[in-house]
């Protein structure tokens, strides 16, 4: 591996996410774009990968044939779908290559199989690349520590229309970081979807609520209510480019590491915070 340019491979490369990682990749220093994937798309295929992001030619052919690519990259940033995450983290395995995982919905099994690949390989696997949204994950488990007890808790999250997990990953993050600062079983706790339950609100419990409309890329909100006050917590992604800046920093921060499973917390060293 080459340790001073980061040789980057994008799959899903005709999503909003993977447009927007090309994107990105091309215009930061220290990294190289040098393999773009597509997935059911034919008529894609052999054509140069600046047409997905209306830039001039890139000297990049568009595939679907990972194989074909071997070769120019390094490490493989996926964005896609927990079925393809796991096509894409056996290929990486085979031949040791390095990833960036920022899918969502993934079950516990399929987190299960990205750890035990990651003795293998050294992957950062994380619900959300934003630099801010996870300074907020630690804002949230400093207050559920200090107010966990006696406040009601909710966390609502907003998204695009089109997007299929729900509650979102990130907002599951917030839910277990919480649980886990409390010391509580998080499926024992967690409540959802909120307009679903009747009745009193139940005690130590979290809430969730998920919204979705229009092309809103990304709000999260946990709050912390007690009798007499209460705190909000949110975080408002404007533009998806910063996950793929986020995705970007943590392809370059593995560029050392052997093997591991990492997140954002770990890339950003927010461990002692």
């Amino acid at each position: 591996m080459m340790h001073n340019i980061a040789r980057i491979g994008v799959v899903g490369s005709n999503g909003r996410m993977g447009r927007q990682l090309i994107k990105s990749i091309i215009q930061t220093p220290g990294v190289i774009l040098g393999a773009v994937i597509v997935n059911s798309c034919p008529w894609l295929i052999g054509r140069d990968a600046g047409e997905l992001v209306n830039h001039s030619v890139l000297g990049i052919p568009i595939t679907d044939n990972l194989d074909k690519v071997i070769n120019n990259f390094d490490i493989l940033i996926d964005f896609t779908s927990p079925q393809g995450t796991l096509t894409y983290l056996s290929f990486c395995k085979t031949h040791y290559k390095s990833m960036v995982i920022g899918t969502t919905g993934l079950n516990d099994l399929e987190i299960i199989l990205i750890k035990n690949a990651s003795q293998e390989i050294p992957i950062v696997c994380s619900s959300n690349f934003s630099i801010g949204a996870t300074l907020t994950l630690k804002v949230v488990e400093k207050i559920a520590k200090v107010m966990g007890e006696c406040a009601d808790i909710e966390i609502i999250e907003t998204h695009h229309r089109k997007k299929v997990d729900s509650p979102s990953g990130t907002a599951l993050t917030m839910g277990k970081a919480i649980a886990k600062v409390m010391k509580w079983d998080f499926n024992q706790r967690a409540v959802y979807p909120r307009d679903r339950v009747t009745g009193p609100r139940l005690e130590k419990t979290i809430g969730f609520t998920s919204i979705r409309c229009g092309n809103i890329v990304g709000e999260h909100k946990a709050l912390f209510a007690d009798t007499d006050e209460h705190i909000e917590i949110s975080h408002k992604a404007l533009d998806r480019s910063v996950f793929a800046k986020g995705a970007i920093t943590a392809a370059l921060w593995l560029r050392t590491k052997k093997t591991g499973f990492f997140n954002m917390i770990d890339v950003l060293e927010l461990q002692d915070i």
